[in-house]
């Protein structure tokens, strides 16, 4: 497998991530989402998050000049969602007593299962730890909860999120607490 280093995502980089974003969720979670869903999703649950780029909490990784996976952290209140979203929270968190929040992991559907979404949670906990945190949560797809579960993300409370247009779309709340065995393998699985 060919390395794709992991770089700090930039403001520029916006228009390409809302893209990656689009093909990630059309690409990858039409087995547990309508069309319907996934179209109403983008933008608000599934957009990007510019106030992660500027805190400097979110990644990319590349591949001849396109982007192929994005995901990052959050050390404020909001759990999922673009800048669109209503509600958004942008107190930040006590590490004392918060988890950290694992944000907004995309990745191109011809890239998927390639280890670039597992290089870039082991870059975001490595981080959040470095920061004093000793949990992370999201909030996970249906598609995602697969992926976080096999890497000791623990939740099975389904919740329903308005997206608009008269749809929904189903989340899992997920947390893992960190110990001194937190590292993850960044080598697919």
């Amino acid at each position: 497998m060919e390395a794709h280093p992991l770089r700090l995502a930039t403001l520029a980089d916006v228009p390409a991530i809302t893209a990656l974003i689009g093909l990630s969720a059309r690409g990858l979670c039409l087995s547990d989402y309508t069309a319907a869903q996934i179209e109403a999703a983008l933008g608000t649950a599934w957009g990007c998050d510019s106030e992660l780029i500027r805190d400097g909490t979110y990644f990319v990784a590349e591949a001849n000049g396109d982007l192929i996976a994005s995901g990052g952290w959050g050390r404020r209140k909001t759990m999922f969602g673009g800048d669109a979203r209503p509600g958004r929270q942008s107190e930040f968190l006590d590490p004392a007593c918060d988890a950290a929040r694992i944000r907004a992991f995309f990745v191109h559907p011809d890239w998927a299962r390639h280890g670039l979404a597992r290089a870039m949670l082991n870059r975001c906990e490595s981080e959040a730890m470095a920061n004093g945190f000793k949990a992370a949560e999201l909030m996970a797809t249906l598609t995602g909860q697969r992926f976080y579960s096999k890497l000791g993300y623990h939740g099975s409370e389904i919740v329903e999120y308005s997206v608009g247009n008269g749809e929904t779309i189903r989340f899992i709340p997920m947390r893992r607490s960190f110990d001194s065995t937190s590292e993850i393998s960044a080598s697919p699985q």
